[in-house]
């Protein structure tokens, strides 16, 4: 463990049960929680892509125990909450993509609001759970298209059944939170976290910017771009984590009320990066793949910012990267698992290892 990281100090030796351990992020926050010694148990489907992180990396060597189930299934879920006895857990199983959610509705409104009330049901009746973080999005809020960035008390919305849907599972976490107050011992503490545009190795999900390009690159086809001019919160996955873990650290401390609330995790740079400046990064770090637009796109929210002052000041988050070191980085990833496959699980700790160390530094 590194000195001086406080947040890590209170997680070692905690146990923390993560929903979608199977996912992108999941797998980030597993390999994270196991290098400060916490013990870890997940519940997710399988992997949805070939690749993947969890197998690339071997994230399940790290777990405790790995139970493969669906969210919707509250029976399945709290057996395996039960049956491990966390002291915390974090909730990041979700249907995350917008374009799916035209395709698929009832699923996602069925995965990201019920799913959270099944979660924190299930945290609730286990009487070891202490705090729950609830990993929710930016698009949770009223898109009004303006310059400014959202704040934690700005009217929640979403047209897409994807926005719709996490916000909707935010009104579930705020009835949770009053019907079951942690002040009086009925329920665990709650907060709930708000970011962006999550970049970084090991994403191969569809209809993201960094994994179309990677998959341009790799098979030489042509990436498709929807919205080249709008600008998108650009973080690097372990900027999220490294939020949730101090959260997670907060819930079980001596003043865990006054942390469970929502909270903006967004980038600290102050020039905003469009998708075509993010392509031009990813370019300059690897090659350019053949670029075509597309002509009908559905719709998608076209500036999305968000205000992080209070996580800056009452929770002491700030990003260790930049944006274009994260580029660099998310570009390293893909260089080496492509060229050296075997090696994937070790670049990856690296990686936590270099963020960990540029915050003690």
């Amino acid at each position: 463990m590194m000195p001086g990281i406080d947040f890590e100090k209170a997680l070692a030796g905690r146990k923390v049960f993560v929903t979608g351990h199977t996912g992108f992020t999941g797998g980030w926050a597993c390999l994270w929680l196991r290098t400060i010694g916490a013990t870890v148990a997940g519940f997710a489907l399988p992997p949805d892509t070939r690749p993947s992180l969890f197998l690339a990396a071997g994230v399940e060597a790290d777990l405790h125990a790995s139970t493969l189930g669906d969210l919707c299934d509250y029976d399945a879920l709290l057996g395996a909450m039960g049956a491990f006895e966390p002291d915390l857990v974090l909730h990041l199983a979700a249907q995350p993509l917008v374009r799916r959610s035209y395709r698929e509705p009832l699923r996602t409104f069925a995965v990201n609001a019920q799913g959270t009330a099944h979660v924190l049901e299930a945290a609730r009746t286990t009487g070891s759970v202490r705090g729950v973080v609830c990993v929710t999005t930016d698009k949770v809020y009223r898109n009004n298209e303006w310059p400014w960035p959202y704040r934690e008390n700005d009217p929640l919305g979403g047209k897409d059944p994807y926005s719709a849907s996490k916000a909707a599972a935010e009104m579930v976490i705020q009835s949770y939170a009053a019907s079951f107050p942690y002040a009086e011992q009925k329920g665990p503490a709650i907060a709930t976290a708000r970011g962006g545009n999550i970049v970084g190795g090991g994403d191969w999900s569809e209809d993201r910017l960094i994994p179309d390009f990677v998959r341009s690159v790799v098979d030489g086809s042509r990436l498709t771009l929807r919205y080249p001019e709008a600008t998108r919160p650009w973080q690097h996955v372990l900027a999220l984590v490294h939020g949730y873990l101090m959260l997670m650290a907060k819930l079980i401390g001596p003043q865990a009320g006054e942390f469970a609330r929502a909270w903006n995790l967004g980038p600290q740079d102050l020039k905003h990066y469009a998708v075509r400046d993010v392509l031009e990064l990813m370019s300059a770090a690897w090659q350019r793949p053949e670029l075509e637009y597309m002509d009908e796109p559905l719709p998608e929210a076209g500036a999305l910012s968000l205000d992080s002052s209070i996580a800056r000041n009452l929770l002491g988050w700030q990003p260790a990267w930049d944006t274009e070191r994260v580029i660099r980085e998310t570009a390293a990833w893909y260089r080496n698992y492509y060229a050296s496959p075997e090696s994937c699980r070790a670049f990856t700790k690296g990686q936590i290892e270099a963020w960990r160390k540029d915050l003690a530094a």
